[in-house]
């Protein structure tokens, strides 16, 4: 138990304490590990060395405050916000493996990333069900009655699709709201949003009378805001 309580708060706690300490002061953050540092902790954490991977979480808790800047705006706690982080990076140290050639920022990246937005797509659906199980009436017998008894179907499926509709609503929306009027051209004519017919970059470029690649241009540069205002609206 002992052993147990002492890993907690080696791999979990004082990764958290630094990471609260640089959101106040940058200067108590540590370092980036160099590259052959990062490779020389990597190999000893692979021969089970664990205060390397302890070094490991601590050399790249710059990369959750990063990415934790990012959801500032989500409405979560920005000290939950950075737990969860935190543990998408443990989880990137001890699943990763150096030898497929992926960089350990990049990785974990995703990994940070990939925690943050499960927690908060599973607070929604928790949010969601909540709602749906609160009970609006009674029937002739004086049962309490709820959305979900109306509706008769599998919880999970409901929330998914209900899910699926706010964000198409959102993109839409950021579609109107984020795009110039070709960048949302291109993007209805490309994904169908007008009749449903997919066009392709070069049926596109015809129509509007310039070249494919200006056109991949164009998308490449409206997805991407599509994609940066989706995420600020989560």
């Amino acid at each position: 138990m002992k052993n147990l309580i002492l890993l907690i708060l080696n791999v979990l706690v004082k990764p958290f304490v630094i990471l609260c300490g640089y959101m106040v002061n940058t200067n108590s953050f540590p370092k980036p590990l160099s590259r052959e540092d990062e490779k020389k902790y990597l190999k000893l954490y692979s021969l089970g060395d664990e205060k390397a991977r302890n070094i490991l979480i601590e050399r790249n808790l710059r990369l959750v405050a990063h990415i934790v800047k990012k959801y500032n705006n989500t409405g979560k706690d920005i000290d939950d916000l950075i737990s969860i982080g935190t543990i998408g990076l443990i989880k990137a140290i001890t699943t990763y493996d150096f030898t497929k050639g992926t960089r350990l920022a990049t990785y974990a990246a995703k990994c940070i990333e990939n925690e943050i937005l499960m927690t908060i797509r599973s607070n929604k659906k928790l949010k969601l069900e909540l709602s749906l199980h609160e009970p609006i009436g009674r029937d002739k017998e004086g049962n309490e009655i709820n959305l979900l008894d109306i509706l008769g179907s599998d919880i999970d499926k409901i929330l998914d699709e209900v899910d699926l509709k706010l964000q198409i609503k959102k993109l839409y929306e950021a579609i109107k709201l984020d795009l110039k009027e070709r960048e949302r051209i291109i993007i209805e004519l490309r994904y169908g949003l007008i009749d449903g017919n997919c066009k392709t970059q070069r049926e596109i470029a015809g129509l509007l009378g310039i070249s494919r690649s200006y056109v991949s241009r164009i998308e490449t540069r409206a997805l991407g805001k599509l994609n940066k205002s989706l995420l600020n609206k989560k």
